[in-house]
C-alpha cells in the first residue's frame, strides 16, 4: 500500500473506526517535528488508537549495485523482507577487457572454424554439376549463409537479453519464450527462403538473360528447405547455449551469437549442398518432387503463425519484424551475385574457400557487439526512452574505440581478435590445401588489411546504428543484427574480390594462388 491511499483508509478494532496514519505524516521534514498526541484525540477527549504503517518510500541511491555476471538477481541491502516490493532493475555489466576477450575468444575460434570448415565445402561442391549447370546457386549461398544473422544471431541475442534481465527465470517464462521464438524463427526462414530464391533467380536472369522454369522451382525448393530444417536445429542449439551459459555464470551475450555462427555457416551450406543435389538428381526423372517440397514447407506456415502471435513476446516481431530480415537477404544476394561472378573466373582462383571465412568473423564480431551494446541499453529502460546509456545518435570513431565505457573496451577487444583470428584460420586452410593456395607474405597483408578494414567499419557502423534505432523506439535486437551481418557479407566479399583483383593486377596470383 502506498502512503497517500492510506491516510483515508480506516481500520476497525472492537466496533471503533480507527484511522490509519502512515508513519511519514507522524515525522516528516517539512514539519520538522512529531506530531502532537493531542491530535489524535476523540471529541471525549479519550484517546484513540492509531495504526502506524510503514511507508516503504524506494529512495534513490539507496541500493547497491551488483555485477550481473557476478550474482544473477539483484541484492536488497534493506531489512525489510515484505514481498509488496518489486524487484529492482538489473545494474549495467560490470567487465574488464581480459573478461570480455577471454569469454570471447573461445567462442570466436570456435566460429572461425566453423566458416573455415564452410569455405572447404564449398570449395569442394563448387564443382558439383548443380553448381556448375545451375549457377544461381552461388547467389543462395550468401543469402543462406546470412540467415545466421537474420534469424539465429537475432534469436541468439534477444534470448541473451530476456536471460540477462531476468526473463527467462522461471520455467513458464522460459517455455513461453521457447515456443514463441522457435515458432517465429520457421515462419521468418521459410518466407526468406522463398525470398531468397527470387533473387537469386532475377540476379542470375538481368545479366544473362536466361530463365528457366526447373532452375527457379529448384531454387525455391532447396532455399525454403535449407532455411527451414537449418533455422530449426539452430534454434535448439541456441536455446540449450543460453540457459547452459546462464547456469554457468556465462555472460550469454559473449558466446551465443559466435556458437550459432560456428554451426550455422556449416550446417547451411552442408544442407544447401545436398538438398540441391539430391533435387537436381530428380528433374530428369521426378520433375513433381521440387514443387511438392516447395508446397509442403509453405503449407506449414499457418501454424507457426499460429503459436507466434499467441506469444506476447514474439508478436511484435511477426508483425514488424520483417523489414530488417528482408532488406538483408537482399543485401547479402548483392554479396552472392559478386561471388557468382568471381568464383568461376580463374583469376580469383580460391575466392570460394576464403570468402565464408572473411564474411563470418566479421559478422560474429559485430553481432557480439550489437548484442552487448543492445543489452546495455536494456537494463536502462526502454526502446525509445530517452537514457543516460544512449547519449549519441552518430558517434565519432574516437567514442567508438577509445572511450572509456564497456561497449568501447569490447570494441578494441573484438578489433584485437582479428589479426591473430584470421592467422590461425590462414595457416588451417593452407594445411588442408583448401582452394590449392599458396600463402605469401604480399597476400596475408592484402587479406589482413581487407579484413580489418570490414571489422573497423562495422563496428563503427554497430555503435551508431543500435543507438539510432534504440532512439527510434526500435528494439535492436531484433532489428540491427540482420542489417549488420548483410552489410558484413557485402563489404568482406567486396573487399576481398578488390584484394584478389589487386594481386592479379601485380602479378602475385600465381605464387598467392596456385594451380
Amino acid at each position: 500500500m502506498s502512503s497517500k491511499p492510506e491516510q483515508k483508509e480506516t481500520h476497525q478494532a472492537n466496533g471503533a473506526v480507527l484511522p490509519i496514519v502512515p508513519v511519514d505524516c507522524l515525522a516528516s521534514p517539512d514539519r520538522g517535528q512529531l506530531v502532537e498526541p493531542s491530535d489524535f484525540l476523540g471529541p471525549d477527549g479519550d484517546g484513540v488508537e492509531v495504526v502506524v504503517l510503514e511507508s516503504r518510500a524506494n529512495a534513490k541511491g539507496v541500493r547497491e549495485e551488483d555485477a550481473l555476471l557476478e550474482n544473477g538477481s539483484q541484492s536488497n541491502e534493506s531489512d525489510d523482507t515484505s514481498t509488496d516490493r518489486g524487484p529492482e532493475p538489473a545494474s549495467p555489466l560490470k567487465e574488464t577487457s581480459f573478461s570480455i576477450g577471454l569469454q570471447v575468444l573461445f567462442p570466436f575460434l570456435l566460429a572461425g572454424f566453423g566458416t573455415v570448415a564452410a569455405g572447404m565445402v564449398l570449395d569442394i561442391v563448387q564443382h558439383w554439376d548443380v553448381f556448375k549447370y545451375v549457377t544461381e546457386v552461388f547467389i543462395l549461398v550468401p543469402a543462406l549463409l546470412g540467415l545466421k544473422g537474420n534469424l539465429e544471431m537475432t534469436l541468439a541475442s534477444r534470448l541473451s537479453t530476456a536471460a540477462n534481465i531476468g526473463q527467462m527465470d522461471t520455467p513458464k517464462e522460459l517455455w513461453k519464450m521457447i515456443t514463441g521464438n522457435m515458432a517465429l524463427i520457421q515462419v521468418q526462414a521459410t518466407v526468406v527462403g522463398f525470398l531468397a530464391s527470387i533473387a537469386a533467380v532475377i540476379f542470375g536472369w538481368i545479366p544473362d538473360g536466361h530463365f528457366s522454369i526447373d532452375h527457379a522451382v529448384l531454387l525455391c525448393a532447396s532455399s525454403v528447405a535449407t532455411a527451414f530444417i537449418a533455422s530449426l536445429v539452430l534454434g535448439m542449439i541456441m536455446i540449450g547455449v543460453i540457459i547452459g551459459s546462464r547456469k554457468m555464470g556465462i555472460n550469454p551475450d559473449n558466446v551465443a551469437t559466435p556458437i550459432a555462427a560456428s554451426l550455422g555457416d556449416l550446417i547451411t551450406l552442408a544442407l544447401l549442398s545436398g538438398i540441391s543435389w539430391g533435387l537436381y538428381k530428380e528433374l530428369e526423372s521426378k520433375a513433381y518432387v521440387n514443387p511438392l517440397v516447395c508446397a509442403f514447407f509453405i503449407a506449414l506456415l499457418p501454424i507457426w503463425i499460429i503459436i507466434a502471435k499467441k506469444n506476447a513476446a514474439t508478436r511484435e516481431v511477426l508483425y514488424s519484424g520483417w523489414e530488417p530480415v528482408i532488406i538483408a537477404m537482399a543485401i547479402s544476394s548483392v554479396g552472392g551475385l559478386i561471388l557468382d561472378r568471381t568464383v568461376s573466373d580463374p583469376n580469383f582462383a580460391g575466392m570460394a574457400v576464403f570468402t565464408p571465412v572473411i564474411n563470418g568473423v566479421g559478422g560474429n564480431l559485430v553481432a557480439v557487439q550489437a548484442s552487448r551494446i543492445s543489452t546495455y541499453l536494456h537494463m536502462s529502460g526502454m526502446p525509445g526512452e530517452s537514457s543516460e546509456t544512449a547519449p549519441r545518435k552518430c558517434p565519432s570513431p574516437c567514442s567508438t574505440f577509445f572511450s572509456s565505457d564497456v561497449n568501447s573496451r569490447s570494441a578494441r577487444v573484438l578489433f584485437l581478435l582479428v589479426v591473430p583470428g584470421h592467422l590461425v584460420f590462414l595457416y588451417t586452410i593452407s594445411s588442408m590445401q583448401g582452394g590449392h593456395t599458396t600463402l605469401t607474405l604480399i597476400f596475408i597483408v592484402f587479406y589482413m588489411t581487407a579484413a580489418l578494414l570490414q571489422v573497423l567499419i562495422l563496428l563503427y557502423i554497430a555503435d551508431w546504428m543500435v543507438h539510432w534505432m534504440w532512439g527510434r523506439d526500435l528494439d535492436p535486437d531484433n532489428f540491427s543484427i540482420p542489417y549488420l551481418t548483410a552489410l558484413g557479407d557485402l563489404i568482406g566479399t567486396g573487399l576481398l574480390a578488390l584484394s584478389f583483383h589487386i594481386l592479379w593486377l601485380i602479378g602475385d596470383r600465381d605464387s598467392d594462388v596456385g594451380d
